[in-house]
C-alpha cells in the first residue's frame, strides 16, 4: 500500500519501544493504523525474546477488522487477518490472543495462567462507551449489572496488573500509571487537500475510509 509506514520510520519506532524501560506506555498521536502497525511490531519482536503469552484487546470486532485491512504495514494486515477467525495463532515459541472489551470474549485470555501473559496491546477507538447492548434481553441486563461493579477502565487494568509490558493505543486518553510515548514523524498539526477542500487538523487521516 502507498501510504504505508516507510521501513525507516517503523524501525525507529519500534526501537523507541524497545528501548524504553516503563512497564506500561500509552500511545495517543491521531494516527490509529499507524500506532498500532509500531507497537503490534513491537509486540513480535518482544515474544521472539521473552516466549509467552500476548494479548491484543481491541475495542470491537468493527475496528479489528478495520485494523486487518488499514494497518500501515504488511505484516501486521497479514497476521491478524489470520487471527482473527480462531482468535487465537502460534508464532514461533509464543502465542498470540486477540479479544475484545466484551468481557464475553475473554473465554480465552481468562484462562491464561498470569505469569504467562508477557505482553499486551489494547487499542480503544473514538467512542465514549465501549459496551453498547442492542437489546434488553435477559443477558444483556445481568451483564449490565456486573459491568456497574468493575472498575472504571477495566479493559487495561485487569491486564496490567497482570502483564509485564502493555501497550495502550487511544487517541488523547488519559490514564493513570501509563508512560506517554510521542513518535517525532507523526506531526501534531496536519492538513490535507482534497480537490481544493482542506481537512483540518482536527481530522484524524488515519480514520477515513
Amino acid at each position: 500500500m502507498g501510504r504505508d509506514l516507510s521501513k525507516e520510520n517503523l524501525y525507529e519506532s519500534v526501537k523507541t519501544l524497545v528501548e524504553c524501560e516503563e512497564s506500561h506506555i500509552l500511545l495517543a498521536q491521531p494516527k490509529l493504523y499507524t500506532l498500532f502497525s509500531i507497537a503490534f511490531q513491537y509486540m513480535l519482536f518482544q515474544s521472539q525474546k521473552t516466549p509467552g503469552a500476548y494479548i491484543v484487546r481491541i475495542e470491537d470486532s468493527k475496528l479489528a477488522e478495520k485494523l486487518a485491512r488499514k494497518s500501515k504495514d504488511p505484516s501486521t494486515r497479514k497476521f491478524l487477518q489470520s487471527i482473527l477467525i480462531p482468535r487465537k495463532l502460534k508464532y514461533g515459541k509464543s502465542m498470540f490472543y486477540v479479544d475484545f472489551f466484551n468481557i464475553n470474549s475473554w473465554n480465552m485470555t481468562a484462562e491464561l495462567p498470569p505469569e504467562k501473559i508477557k505482553g499486551a496491546i489494547i487499542v480503544k477507538d473514538t467512542n465514549d462507551r465501549p459496551m453498547t447492548f442492542s437489546e434488553e434481553s435477559e443477558a444483556d441486563v445481568e451483564l449490565k449489572q456486573a459491568m456497574a461493579t468493575l472498575p472504571e477502565n477495566y479493559y487495561l487494568e485487569f491486564i496490567k496488573d497482570v502483564c509485564q509490558k502493555t501497550i495502550m493505543i487511544s487517541f488523547e486518553g488519559s490514564y493513570e500509571g501509563l508512560h506517554p510515548i510521542n513518535f517525532p514523524f507523526i506531526k501534531k498539526e496536519e492538513t490535507k487537500t482534497i480537490s481544493g477542500v482542506t481537512i483540518g487538523k482536527d481530522i484524524s487521516w488515519d480514520n477515513i475510509d
